[in-house]
């Protein structure tokens, strides 16, 4: 069966219960489409959990090289890479017992979305979160 990403209300039920959004591949180029992303969901009231093994801070929060590294839960794995690392990105999301992988717009991986859906988290792939944010929740959670 081909994948097929949640409704639109659906996706609305997952970011209004989403507070923390860890993001592989975030840049510290406030020009790259990752740090504006990132930057207005930040303003929109989510935290920002940055992972770059070549930065130390990007929009105020730590940096970590991997998921793995992350203290803290996290709701979103929010994936800025291209699709063949992210089976990889998913298979590190499952051992944080992440709830959500998603992919950013332009980037498909079916099997990081079997590995997702294999381990109870939902995928949503080539969708932008800040868009389906701004669209389902413009006025904030």
């Amino acid at each position: 069966m081909a994948f097929e990403n949640p409704t639109r209300e659906q996706i609305k039920e997952i970011l209004m219960a989403s507070h923390t959004i860890a993001v592989v591949g975030l840049s510290d180029n406030p020009e790259r489409t990752s740090y504006m992303v990132s930057a207005a969901m930040q303003q929109k009231g989510y935290r920002i959990i940055p992972v770059n093994p070549n930065a130390t801070e990007i929009l105020g929060e730590r940096c970590y090289a991997s998921l793995k590294e992350i203290p803290e839960p996290v709701d979103i794995v929010n994936v800025f890479r291209r699709s063949e690392y992210c089976a990889s990105v998913a298979g590190e999301a499952t051992e944080i017992k992440a709830k959500v992988l998603w992919l950013q717009l332009g980037i498909v991986n079916e099997e990081a979305a079997d590995i997702a859906a294999r381990h109870g988290m939902t995928a949503i792939m080539d969708r932008c979160i800040k868009v389906e944010d701004s669209i389902l929740l413009p006025h904030g959670k």
